[in-house]
């Protein structure tokens, strides 16, 4: 089963313990995670359920493709991992 993973850094703003989570694609692995943990939903997709601007995905090492849509095919031993995106100088 997939392997999802939060930064500290999000973890700081919502509870987003290390989970395996089902699914075929990074959209439906989140969607199990968030069915858990609603509030991280909110956190990390905007209301048009794509991931949010300042917010990465990264499937085994490589950043998504898709960040409307979440389509990239997850494997059953892929690590998907939850980056907020940090600015600043």
């Amino acid at each position: 089963m997939p392997r999802v993973i939060f930064t500290p850094n999000i973890q700081r703003h919502v509870a987003c313990p290390e989970t395996n989570a089902a699914g075929r694609t990074v959209r439906e692995v989140l969607e199990n995670v968030f069915a858990e943990n609603p509030r991280a939903r909110s956190y990390v997709l905007d209301d048009q359920a794509g991931l949010r601007r300042h917010m990465s995905i990264f499937l085994d090492g490589e950043l998504i493709r898709d960040r409307a849509g979440l389509s990239d095919e997850v494997g059953e031993t892929s690590t998907v991992y939850v980056f907020q995106a940090l600015s600043g100088g």
